[in-house]
Order: structure tokens, then sequence, then C-alpha cells
């Protein structure tokens, strides 16, 4: 049992290195002794093994690990404590399944033996509190794959296998557990055979699939492009511009998770695929989930639907139907490669395409005026959505990456602050709230060069366990700016309630029960937590200089919470 003797966690440990883990986003308890003592003779030894990064909250853990990949495109690795700690994961296991990002999620089991049969054997009450029957159940429904280690002398092959599957499309997490005595076995070191368990290849179109869509959209008079995540892959967009170049058709991006298109483009309409859909008589969609919302809006019965997506059925979905004439399980950047090089050998009649694209650069302009219009509109004694992202427009430049969790907002910050550049825009790809603070020092630790912005609702905040974020950005040198969106409530429920009764009792008298009628000074929780700078602006005159503060404090590597009061929506006091 000396220093030197190779165990199951060591192998478990050099098979994450070996597949290329940088950090091991942890919180870390008492089924993971071996491990800890792993890490330990590593940096005695002067070993290389992924960082430690020591996180409070798990569910901070995950999103830190889910916004290290949207800069980096590499899988991380999230170490939690049993069941608990895999409870604690919560909605932000949900986050990284609906947003197809690869991590290696490791969960220790309490151990199986009691009477010192074995080493790692039962030790502490707690031991026997968190034997549950069906720890993996915890995660089944959102996960690729999961498994248990019962010896350490297959343990790397356990991690490889978890990693492809995690790594190919459409990609996911993964979940590995073990209990004391297997991490304490004692193993015999063996070679990096991880180059033999890679990711499988990114699929195609089929040559019949290239040329259907091509001829179909040069045929079409009102084509239409939609997307939500084009752009996880930067290189994509520029392909995608090129695409609609060529044949002059108009783009949306639907439910955005990514920046996919220069908002600046003439070909770029905007956020709202209702607005363009009833017109179509053909329509392509790259990479979406939810490309409109068929309750609210239809295409006319002889459009002509194409689906390219890494899941086009969304098989992980268990009722969802967009009809399509067909869908290609594809990855989007090579699809479009294959696209442009058809039309490349087309000859094209280029007096129709330049006539939509004069005519769609005009649906642009008026489009752009009116939101500039929306700029201009606002009252002089309240901080309004629009003013206050105008206001941080105004302290960023284009290089600056924003994560936008503003929820209700959301759309007004698509509108008014328009991204040009690629990996410049995440929005969450899921729906579990709280993920803007781990995703943002995930972002920062991937991009340390780069400034990041988080701007996040109030709620989204809260939930985002921001005592752990900001211990954890002032541990880890990760600083970044937080923008608060304060309606002071939950707006997105009392919208769902007015869909449904714009006329009900809840709206005659503004009882929605969302609201937080006795405030709280919020970004005062990021300075005693994490020594962040705290500020709660209301004057709308005193937004921009405040706002300009808090860049240069995260300038200077402090990061900076701005609590910004926008008027409240809602009164109830009961």
């Amino acid at each position: 049992m000396g220093s030197d003797t190779y165990k199951t966690a060591d192998a478990l440990l050099d098979a994450l290195q070996e597949t290329d883990v940088s950090y091991l986003f942890s919180n870390l308890g008492s089924d993971h002794p071996a491990i800890i003592e792993a890490l330990a003779k590593a940096k005695d030894k002067n070993r290389t093994l992924p960082q430690v990064i020591i996180c409070p909250h798990e569910y901070v853990a995950l999103s830190a690990a889910h916004g290290y990949y949207l800069l980096s495109g590499e899988a991380q690795a999230v170490f939690v404590h049993t069941d608990v700690g895999t409870q604690n994961l919560g909605g932000s296991l949900h986050n990284v399944a609906r947003s197809r990002v690869p991590v290696f999620i490791f969960s220790g089991e309490t151990p199986y033996t009691m009477n010192g049969e074995l080493p790692g054997t039962r030790n502490s009450h707690i031991n026997y509190l968190q034997n549950v029957y069906d720890q993996r159940g915890i995660v089944r429904g959102y996960i690729k794959w999961e498994n248990d280690i019962r010896t350490g002398k297959n343990v790397k092959q356990l991690v490889y296998r978890a990693m492809q599957l995690a790594k190919s499309e459409p990609q996911g997490p993964v979940y590995l557990t073990g209990a004391r005595e297997p991490l304490e076995e004692e193993v015999t070191p063996s070679d990096d055979l991880a180059h033999r368990w890679k990711a499988q290849e990114k699929a195609a179109l089929p040559m019949s699939g290239v040329k259907r869509i091509v001829n179909e959209l040069i045929d079409a008079e009102n084509p239409v492009i939609l997307t939500s995540y084009l752009g996880r892959n930067t290189e994509a967009v520029e392909q995608l511009i090129t695409f609609c170049e060529k044949l002059a058709i108009p783009m949306v991006e639907s439910n955005p998770s990514t920046m996919n298109f220069p908002t600046n483009h003439p070909l770029h309409l905007g956020f709202k695929s209702e607005e363009v859909i009833p017109n179509a008589d053909v329509i392509l969609v790259l990479d979406s989930d939810v490309p409109w919302i068929p309750s609210q809006v239809q295409p006319k019965q002889n459009c002509k639907l194409y689906y390219i997506d890494v899941d086009p059925i969304k098989e992980d979905i268990p009722f969802w139907h967009f009809p399509a004439e067909e869908r290609y399980q594809a990855d989007v950047y090579q699809s479009l490669i294959q696209l442009n090089s058809y039309i490349n050998q087309k000859e094209l009649n280029e007096y129709p395409i330049r006539k939509r694209y004069h005519e769609l650069k005009n649906v642009h302009d008026q489009q752009r005026s009116m939101w500039k219009q929306q700029e201009v509109d606002v009252p002089k004694d309240v901080i309004t959505p629009e003013w206050l992202t105008v206001c941080v427009r105004k302290v960023i430049d284009d290089d600056t990456i924003i994560l936008n969790e503003t929820i209700t907002n959301a759309p007004v910050v698509a509108r008014h602050l328009p991204r040009i550049k690629p990996g410049t825009m995440f929005i969450n790809g899921g729906s579990s709230l709280g993920w803007n603070g781990g995703a943002a020092l995930g972002v920062k630790l991937a991009a340390p060069d780069k400034q990041v912005v988080s701007l996040t609702g109030d709620a989204s905040y809260l939930f985002s366990v921001p005592s752990s974020v900001y211990w954890m950005s002032r541990r880890y040198n990760a600083p970044f700016l937080t923008v608060i969106y304060n309606n002071q409530g939950w707006n997105a429920t009392k919208n769902n309630l007015l869909k449904l009764y714009p006329d009900g009792v809840a709206q005659r008298d503004d009882r929605y029960w969302v609201n937080f009628d006795k405030p709280a000074d919020l970004s005062i929780i990021a300075e005693a937590a994490g020594g962040a700078f705290a500020m709660k602006v209301s004057n709308p005159e005193k937004l921009l200089q405040a706002l300009k503060l808090g860049m240069e404090k995260v300038k200077s590597g402090q990061s900076a919470v701005i609590d910004v009061i926008l008027p409240n929506i809602s009164n109830q006091k009961d």
C-alpha cells in the first residue's frame, strides 16, 4: 500500500489524461479517497494529470464543463459524490443533454463491504445512508452511456468507451460510477490506447440529397433557411454565408443557442421564424430542435421541408414531429461544403437571384430601422431592457464573448446586441435556469485572453448558485462581468399564463405568485463569496458609467456584478 502502488484510481485518471481532458470539475467526498491519493501521488512525482477545479456546488461544476466545451471543443470531466452529489447536478444534466455537450461524469458509490473484507470498506455511517438501489437510475434518462467499475483491470477501456460515445454525434454526457473497493484495487499500468477508441467520423450528405436540396432551392420563389445551433462549429458560419449569398436565401435564427450568422448581413431576417414560415415554398432546416411552434404557425400545404441535423428525428424527445420531404443525419458543416461545391457547378439565372437579394435587403433594413427606433423610444425615469442592452453594447467589442440567459429578455438582447463573429454569443441549449454563471466561468477558463460577459435574469442568477460561481472565479483567476436584468420575478411563468388566460382572473387581479416583492441586493452575494465588485443601478443616466466601471474591474482581474433594476413584472403582495 506504499506510495508507488498503482491502483484503479491511478489508471482512471491516466485514461482521462489520455483522452485530452484538461480539467476535473470536482466536488469530492467520502467515496474518493483513492482518487485524492492518486492525484497527490501524481503531484509528488510531477506526473501530468488533468487539473482539479474545486466546485462547491455540483450544478456549477457541470455548467462550467459545459461552458469550457463551447469554446474549446474538448470534453471535460466532472467528479461528484455518490447519490447526493449526482442529484445536485440537477438541471445542469438536462442542459448538457439537450445542448449535446460531451462530458464525462464520474461518481463514487458507497462501499459494498462492511467488515473490512477489502480495502475501502465502510467506515462511516454515511456509507450506509448513501447506499441506494439504483444510483445510475438517477441520470439514466439524460445520458448516452452509463456503467460501473467492477475491476481495475479494464478501467481504461471503460473510460475510452465512455469518451468514444460522448464525442460521437449526437454528442452528450456519459456517467461512470465506482465504489471504493474497486478503486483501491492494485493493477498493472497499461499503455495509452486512447487513439484506438476514436469517435466515429461525422457523416456527409448523400449525393442524391445534395442534388435534391440545391435544385429545390434554385426553383423556389421564397426559400428560407432556419437554424438554431449551426454555429457551434464556427467554421460552418462562413459556409452558410456563402450558401445563402449564392442563391439569395434569407436566414432566420430560431431560438438560437449560438451565433449562427452575422446579424448585420442583409440576408439575416431576425429571430422570428413565424414571420417567414407562412410564405415559404421551400424550407431548409439546419441544426435546430424546434424550428417553429406548430400551434402558432404552419407552413402552407405545398411547402417542402428538408432537415439536416446530427439528430434529425430527435430520438431522445418522446413526442416530436415536423413534416419533411427528407431528413438527413449529417454534419451541417460538411453538408454545406458539399452544397456549395455543387452550386458552383450549376449555371444559375442571376437575375431573379439578384432581384430577391435586393428585396430581402430592404426587409432587413426596415427590420433594423424598427429595432433602432425601440432604442430611441425609452422612458427617462426607468431602465428598459432595450436601453440596458444598448449600454452593454457600448462597453464591449466584437471579440467579447456573451452568454445570454436573460430568458424573457433574450429576444431583446438578440435584436440590440448584434454579433458578427462566430463563437461570440452562447445561449443555454436546455431549459434549466442557472446555466449562465458556471458556463461563463468555463468559457473564461477556455479563453483566458477574452472578455466574457454573462447576461442573466434575476431568477436565473439565483438559480446559478452565485456563492459558488464567484468563489470559483476568484480562486481560479477567471474574472467576468455579470449584468443582471432584474425585473424582480419570474416573467416567463407570467407570460405563459397570459398565453392561455389573457383575460383571466390572474391577469385582472395581478396574482401570479412570481414576483420577488422583497428584493435583495443580489450583487452582494458575489462580493461576499468571491470578492466581486458589486453595484446596483436603477437610474438610467448612471447605467452606462456603472457598466464601464464593471468592465474596468474585470479587465483588472476582478469579477463584477452589476444588478440593473428594470420595471417589475407584478405588484402582488399576498
